[in-house]
């Protein structure tokens, strides 16, 4: 008799346990080591089998396990801790956003991004914009920002790595499997799906919403595999960032257009929305209709409303980074939607038109005209983005043009390893996981002793090089299989590259003089290893080359064992490295890297960062927490700028870091290298954590688009005075039209600053109340100057609109 079938026996959670499934259900697991320990300590093995994975932990365990449980008081201990952990979190009222901003109770930031990496436990993320947005929520819900996240479900999620015998990268899809993963399905007061809807060309596409609990935030994803699609349009959301132009445009209408549907459906009515990178900026167009119905109001009024809630966020420095859709394809899918704002089709176009490219439509362009605020994401990239996008504003100074910059950082808890928060539990405050954006928390790594810091360092590095000779030694490594490797050794210099394999970035100019860089990895009592893991997408053949390339060297003589690629990178596998390697190396091609976090989260784990200055590394590089490969010159030609740089990377290497790596005291310890593994900590923690760039966003970008929402709905933020709005896009309107009549009437001269309100000034101009508003006077429009009453001020030119 052959069986019908597998059975699968749903496990039953005692009522003593019945919490189980909301930690494993919730993603505050992800930065709390207690709870990590208590599944682990639930079942080792299966903890393991799982990946570290809760909610398939809780479906494989099975309740004879569960009744074992309940006899084992030390487990029972720690359930209980990290139970009233949770809940105390969960709970907390008096939060940094009440305290800070008390009166913008009620407000709501909705924040949309292609994907989110929140652990390796769920898979839709590729790379460092997905941690990152993950990193985001996480914070927010530390810091009791009123925050929700909006993205999309990919049941494929990104594609798996393997790299054959042959140095080739290999990609397959997995189907994730649902009831294994920390999401639950929207349901209505009868138990449905609750479903929204997009248009597209000839139909209407279905998508569910899948509900992710990231602490105290809330993320929704939207899914088309639904029964009432067709089946082309099921496959929209099945991989991230797979298929063609039409998958992407497809996937970016389901994003913007279909997650401002879905918050509406869940009641969810937001005052700020962050567009995170272009991908999502269709969701403009969305809120201006709903707006223009709502309040029956033309598009240009609905979008001064609108343009003051978005906030936009961009991450490329290359315009080849930037989604650009053809003028065909916007016609075929957004006709109709045009047509319902009232607007022509070359307004609609010129929406999305770079004047420096105009024969596309540029999401980063629509998110740019269509934002109020603005930013790159370091100090440098913001400058980058400034100059790439000045030709929106032209006339103005580069450094005017309306972009500003937040640093990115990390969710400090979830990438420091829980052997460091021990130790930094025993010297640090009490307290101090709740004071992360404090600076002068950090001080106390100081009071740490040299040798117990580099006994966890080391201890770290021995169980990394463990893992990783385990993975050799068992062919879990394709490219490994049947050669002869040596193993990696705990005691030598490591070097970690960890990260998306992208041709900028240059992860081979290590190897820019073979014989010079097989010398340094091989001297005699100061051995020197690299570790290389990063996955290459499967359209960009040019970086799929450089991983073959690095592999093959991996295989000569002098680099077996010595060099070591990493197959299927992830967020797993990324911790081991960070948390453990010696020195974290970046060399991208400047100024091509916006920011950069890898090192950031390396920096944390006492890592010292070798890394060109560009990113983040200009700002947190203060010549005692690391070092930097070359200058800030940037040179015309790529081959000066590869020899440049990868000569001060050989000098560097051989006289700083190799010499100083080996000199140790009586007792074998570094001291001089943990002195900069202590300032690395020290400098970077506070900066360049997620908890510090909420803050900023708060300040520079949230807050002030609260406040002119407020400003339109006289003091509230659930409807607006349509007046204030109609006036203010008059205004506008007005001059735009006679902007050319512009003309200097005066210069240079020192004269009282008028006063909003209180009449003629110099050379008879007129003060006006309101921001940026001008009135009329004397036959002629003037700009509104506002000061404290008696201050002085140089009128370096009044301008005004020549008489009407």
């Amino acid at each position: 008799m052959r069986p019908a079938g597998r059975i699968t026996v749903p496990t039953v959670i005692p009522r003593r346990l019945s919490r189980l499934s909301d930690i494993a259900n919730n993603l505050w697991w992800t930065s709390n080591c207690e709870a990590a320990e208590m599944f682990k300590r639930a079942d080792a093995s299966l903890w393991e089998a799982t990946g570290g994975n809760p909610a398939a932990f809780i479906e494989k365990i099975g309740s004879k396990r569960l009744e074992q449980l309940l006899n084992d008081e030390d487990f029972l201990g720690l359930y209980d801790d990290v139970v009233s952990k949770f809940d105390t979190y969960m709970n907390r009222t008096d939060t940094w956003f009440s305290r800070t901003y008390p009166d913008m109770d009620g407000h709501m930031v909705a924040y949309f991004s292609a994907e989110y990496g929140l652990s390796e436990a769920l898979p839709i993320y590729s790379g460092g914009l997905g941690v990152l947005s993950g990193d985001h929520c996480k914070s927010a819900s530390d810091l009791g920002i009123p925050f929700t996240a909006v993205g999309l479900f990919y049941r494929q999620g990104y594609f798996n790595q393997k790299i054959n015998h042959e140095g080739i990268q290999e990609t397959s899809f997995s189907i994730l499997k649902i009831n294994e993963l920390p999401v639950s399905q929207v349901t209505d007061e009868k138990g449905e799906p609750v479903l929204i809807s997009v248009e597209l060309p000839g139909r209407t596409v279905y998508a569910s919403i899948w509900q992710i609990k990231v602490g105290t935030v809330n993320l929704y994803l939207l899914d088309s595999d639904v029964p009432s699609n067709m089946e082309q349009d099921r496959h929209i959301t099945a991989r991230l960032y797979g298929g063609n132009h039409d998958t992407r445009i497809q996937q970016e209408i389901l994003l913007g257009i279909g997650g401002v549907r879905a918050l509406e459906a869940l009641g969810i009515r937001p005052t700020v929305y962050h567009i995170n990178e272009g991908h999502s900026a269709f969701l403009c167009f969305e809120l201006i209709r709903r707006n223009m119905v709502k309040y029956g109001i033309s598009f240009h009024e609905a979008r001064e409303i609108v343009s003051s809630s978005l906030v936009f966020t961009i991450h490329t420095p290359v315009p080849a980074g930037i989604d650009v859709f053809s003028h065909d394809a916007m016609d075929m899918y957004f006709t109709a939607f045009r047509e319902s704002l009232g607007i022509s089709r070359d307004e609609f176009l010129s929406l999305g038109q770079d004047p420096g490219n105009p024969y596309g439509f540029n999401m980063a362009v629509l998110a740019m005209k269509m934002t109020s605020g603005r930013n790159g994401v370091s100090k440098l990239h913001g400058a980058v983005t400034r100059r790439m996008f000045g030709n929106l504003w032209p006339g103005i100074p580069e450094d005017e043009v309306p972009v500003t910059h937040v640093t990115n950082g990390i969710h400090t808890l979830t990438w420091l390893s829980p052997a460091l928060r021990k130790l930094f539990d025993k010297y640090l405050p009490k307290g101090w996981e709740n004071r992360l954006y404090d600076r002068s928390i950090w001080k106390h790594i100081e009071n740490i002793p040299d040798e117990e810091l580099w006994e966890v360092h080391a201890s770290l590095k021995k169980r990394m090089t463990d893992y990783v000779n385990g993975r050799i030694r068992s062919g879990n490594m394709s490219n490994s299989v049947m050669k002869p490797c040596r193993i990696l050794d705990p005691d030598a210099l490591t070097i970690g590259f960890a990260r998306r394999f992208a041709t900028y970035k240059r992860a081979a100019l290590i190897f820019r003089d073979i014989d010079r860089i097989r010398k340094l990895l091989n001297k005699e009592n100061a051995p020197v290893q690299i570790i290389f893991a990063g996955k290459a997408h499967p359209a960009d053949k040019p970086a799929q080359d450089i991983i073959k390339y690095i592999n093959d060297i991996s295989e000569q003589e002098g680099f077996n064992g010595k060099v070591v690629l990493l197959e299927n990178y992830n967020m797993a596998l990324a911790r081991w490295l960070i948390q453990s390697v010696d020195v974290w190396l970046n060399n991208p091609r400047m100024p091509l890297e916006a920011s950069g976090t890898s090192g950031q989260k390396a920096g944390l784990n006492g890592a010292l960062n070798f890394s060109v200055l560009d990113g983040w590394w200009r700002e947190g590089f203060n010549g005692q927490n690391g070092w930097a490969i070359g200058d800030e010159t940037v040179y015309a030609s790529e081959f000066y700028q590869d020899s440049a740089d990868s000569e001060s990377l050989y000098e560097t290497l051989e006289n700083s870091i190799i010499p100083l790596y080996y000199q140790r005291d009586e007792k074998g310890v570094p001291t001089g290298w943990v002195r900069m593994m202590k300032e690395s900590i020290m400098s970077l923690a506070a900066f360049f954590s997620t908890h510090r760039m909420l803050q900023d966003y708060i300040a520079k970008l949230y807050v002030p688009a609260m406040r002119k929402i407020c400003d339109f709905s006289a003091g509230g933020h659930t409807d607006v005075d349509c007046q204030v709005v109609i006036r203010l896009a008059q205004w506008k309107k007005f001059v735009r039209d006679n902007w050319h009549l512009v003309s200097v009437r005066s210069a240079g001269a020192k004269t009282e600053a008028p006063v909003a309100g209180t009449g003629a000034g110099a050379d008879g101009f007129v003060a006006a109340e309101g921001d940026g508003i001008a009135t009329a006077a004397n036959n002629a429009f003037t700009a509104d100057i506002v000061s404290a009453p008696g201050a002085k001020t140089t009128l370096e030119s009044v301008v005004s609109l020549g008489a009407l």
